[in-house]
Formats: C-alpha cells, sequence, structure tokens
C-alpha cells in the first residue's frame, strides 16, 4: 500500500467504526428503553458491576480513591469501586427513560429556579457527574427554566446525536467545551439564558483548586462568567437514594465577592465550588465517577 493511498483508508475505517457503535448504540438504548424504568435502571447497573471492573478505567478510579481516601480500608475503597460500576450502569440505562424519570425525582430548592425564571436574567447552574447528573436540566424544564448544557462532545457524531436525542426532555440546548464552546456560552448569558456546567472533570486549562487534599486543575468559568454578568451561581447536587429514584437539592446562590481583585475574587469562588463538590462526594462516593484523571499524577 503507497502512502498517497493511507489518506483514503483511514476516514473510510472511521466511517466504519462510527457505524458500527452508533449501531450498537442505538440497540443497547432500544433494548433498556423497552424495558420498565426500574427495572432497565437496576439490569444496567447490574452489567456494570459484572463488567465495569474488567474495563482499563478501573485502574483509574482505584487509584484515585486511594487518592481521596487514604484513611479507609481497602475493602472500604473495592465498596465504593463496585457502587460506581452500579450508579454507571444504573445512569446509563436511564438514558432511555429520562423522559419519565421526573416522576421519580424529589426537589429541594425549587424555589430557585423560579426566581431565575421570574426575573428573566441569566443565571448558571453548577453540579458534578453524581448520581443521574442528567436530571439537572429536567428539573429545570418542569419549572419553566431552560438549561444550555455544557458538554463534552463525543468524538462519534452518531452517538452525539442519540445523546442529544434522550436529553430532548430536558435541555434549551447543548454547546461543546472549548473555544468555540465560550463563545456560544456568552452569547446565551448575554441573550439572559442559563447555562449548566459540571465542574468535576479534568483539565488541562484552569487553575490548580484543592480537591481532597491535593491540586487539581479545575475551570474557572463559571467563576468569570458569574462575575462578569454579575448573575446568580447556583449549586446542585443530586442523590440516588434508592435504585431509580432520586433527591435533586439546588442551594442558595453563591456569594460572589467583589474586592476589586479579579484573579482574587474568582479564585475565591471557584474554591468555594470545588468544596461543596468534595462534601457531596464524601456524602456519597459510591455514587461520583472516579473514572476522570482528575489529579495529575
Amino acid at each position: 500500500m503507497s502512502d498517497a493511498q493511507l489518506p483514503h483508508r483511514r476516514p473510510r475505517s472511521k466511517h466504519i467504526r462510527y457505524a458500527l457503535e452508533t449501531a450498537a448504540a442505538y440497540a443497547v438504548y432500544g433494548f433498556f428503553r423497552l424495558l420498565p424504568r426500574d427495572a432497565a435502571s437496576a439490569t444496567g447497573g447490574f452489567i456494570a458491576r459484572r463488567f465495569g471492573p474488567l474495563l482499563s478505567s478501573t485502574a483509574t478510579a482505584r487509584k484515585n480513591i486511594a487518592r481521596a481516601f487514604p484513611e479507609k480500608t481497602a475493602a472500604e475503597r473495592e465498596k465504593i469501586l463496585r457502587g460506581m460500576w452500579d450508579n454507571i450502569g444504573r445512569t446509563a440505562a436511564e438514558y432511555a427513560h429520562l423522559h419519565r424519570i421526573w416522576e421519580c425525582v424529589g426537589l429541594e430548592g425549587g424555589e430557585h429556579l423560579d426566581a431565575v425564571r421570574e426575573s428573566g436574567k441569566p443565571a448558571i447552574f453548577c453540579g458534578g457527574h453524581i448520581g443521574n447528573w442528567e436530571i439537572n436540566a429536567i428539573a429545570a424544564k418542569k419549572r419553566g427554566v431552560g438549561i444550555h448544557l455544557i458538554y463534552r462532545k463525543p468524538n462519534n457524531p452518531g452517538v452525539d446525536g442519540l445523546l442529544r436525542h434522550a436529553r430532548a426532555s430536558g435541555a434549551a440546548g447543548h454547546i461543546e467545551k472549548g473555544r468555540a464552546g465560550a463563545q456560544e456560552m456568552l452569547s446565551v448569558l448575554k441573550q439572559n439564558g442559563v447555562l449548566g456546567i459540571l465542574v468535576d472533570q479534568k483539565l488541562n486549562e484552569g487553575i490548580p483548586a484543592p480537591f481532597f487534599g491535593h491540586d487539581a486543575m479545575t475551570t474557572t468559568a463559571p467563576a468569570q462568567f458569574a462575575l462578569h454578568f454579575g448573575c446568580p451561581l447556583y449549586p446542585a447536587y443530586i442523590e440516588r437514594t434508592q435504585g431509580c429514584h432520586f433527591k435533586m437539592m439546588i442551594f442558595p446562590a453563591l456569594e460572589t465577592p467583589a474586592t476589586g481583585n479579579r484573579e482574587q475574587d474568582i479564585r475565591a469562588v471557584t474554591l468555594k465550588l470545588n468544596e461543596l463538590l468534595e462534601s457531596w462526594i464524601r456524602k456519597r462516593p459510591e455514587q461520583w465517577l472516579w473514572i476522570h484523571k482528575r489529579w495529575p499524577d
């Protein structure tokens, strides 16, 4: 095979792979959609508990759990690991039932959503990959607030389309992370829109901020936008209480300092978000997505 032929074969190979991945994703989605909601959640949890530990990402999760909880025994850490895979499997299966999952959610702090709706002004909601994190946008829509979700777009456009379809019952829009996405976020806030940001993923940019006693690169976007627009920044936490049932808590808007030192103010808000996120994870550590490479090696 000549070098000239390679550029033509690689895109074709990728196209075939993407088509197969998309077909598999739709088949899995369809399978869980056929099951009753609670049965789908339980089945997803069972499959993930069985096969998740065999994946390479388990090593990352095990290392992260040990770093975050050095005081726990090996048995306690393994229990967290098994619980994490159960939550991942349940959440994946529940995508097929997001249009009905609101029936299983108890909401505390709904008055903050009402305040955003009635103000007609921009706002930001921040959370993490805890419980079923997709409920954030659904809760907002139920109270008349459309949230534009900031997310990491899958490489496969077919899988991305399926995820967007599943979230259609909640999200007002999707904004891909990155420079172009930052411009879209600005545009949404300028038009008095609402953003939903999960702030717990690994980043190469941002600032190092304490997280479980170790510095982790943390996004400053929520703090920057809140300070720039003077808009409220609401922390939101979702806890899986049992099976496919949840409790969602929306907390009062964080106080945004105005010391005149912009970098200091941004850091103060960012540290507070990390502190809240850590407290939520410590409460239910098995429900966080430990497979992120959250800390530098």
